[in-house]
C-alpha cells in the first residue's frame, strides 16, 4: 500500500531535490502499513479537538494563499471517513479562498496541536455549498451560541493525509487550556496564605 500523501507531494522537482540532497528513497516505505486516504478514529478524535487550522489555496496566477480558520472546538466536522466540512463565517469579505476554490479546487490544510506537539497535514478538494439549499449539512455544521455568521459551507473531499514529526513545534497553550493551572495556582496561593496566618497566630513573635 503506497503512502497517498507522499505520492501527491513527491513531484519530479521534489524527487530531484531529494536526490541532490541525499534523501532519495528515504521515505519509500513510510506509511505503507496504513491507509492515508481515509480518516481513522485517531484522526477523527484529533480533528474534533481543534479550534483552528491553516488552509492553503492556489490563485489563477499560481500564487498560494494561506488562511487561518478558527471557531469553537470541533467546528471542522468529520462527515465521513473521507469528507470534512466547516461553516464559512463572514470575515474581512475579501473572499480570496472562495475565489481561488472556484478556479482550482485543490487545497492543503495543516491542523496543529501545540501543547502535545502534533501536526496533521492533508490534501483535499474543496467545494462551496449553499447552506440554505442543504438543510441537512447546515444542521450538522450548526454551532449554537457562536456569534459568527455563516455565509456558506466548505466541503473537503480528502485526497490524502500525513502526520508530521514533533520537531521544531514550540508548545503553546490557549487561555482555556491553562485555566485549570491558573485555578490550581490560585488555590495553592490561598492555602499558603491561610497557613501563614495560622502560623502567625501560633507564634505572634
Amino acid at each position: 500500500m503506497a503512502n497517498a500523501f507522499l505520492e501527491i507531494a513527491t513531484t519530479p522537482a521534489v524527487l530531484a531535490a531529494q536526490v541532490a540532497n541525499g534523501s532519495a528513497g528515504l521515505y519509500d516505505n513510510v506509511g505503507k502499513q496504513r491507509r492515508s486516504d481515509r480518516f481513522t478514529p485517531t484522526e477523527a478524535e484529533f480533528i474534533a479537538a481543534r479550534d483552528s487550522f491553516y488552509m492553503a489555496s492556489v490563485s489563477e496566477s499560481g500564487w498560494p494563499y494561506v488562511q487561518h480558520r478558527g471557531g469553537p472546538l470541533g467546528f471542522l466536522k468529520l462527515l465521513d471517513e473521507t469528507t470534512l466540512a466547516f461553516a464559512d463565517f463572514r470575515g474581512n469579505r475579501q473572499y480570496i479562498s472562495l475565489g481561488n476554490s472556484t478556479a482550482n479546487d485543490r487545497v492543503a490544510l495543516i491542523l496543529m496541536d501545540y501543547p502535545h506537539r502534533r501536526r496533521l497535514k492533508l490534501y483535499a478538494r474543496i467545494e462551496a455549498r449553499d447552506l440554505a439549499a442543504d438543510p441537512d449539512l447546515a444542521a450538522r455544521l450548526d454551532l449554537p451560541g457562536y456569534r459568527g455568521i455563516a455565509e456558506r459551507a466548505f466541503v473537503l473531499r480528502l485526497e490524502a493525509f500525513d502526520w508530521n514529526c514533533p520537531q521544531h513545534i514550540t508548545p503553546r497553550f490557549t487561555a482555556t487550556e491553562i485555566a485549570p493551572l491558573t485555578a490550581r495556582i490560585a488555590e495553592l496561593e490561598a492555602e499558603n496564605a491561610a497557613l501563614r496566618q495560622f502560623a502567625a497566630k501560633k507564634d505572634p513573635s
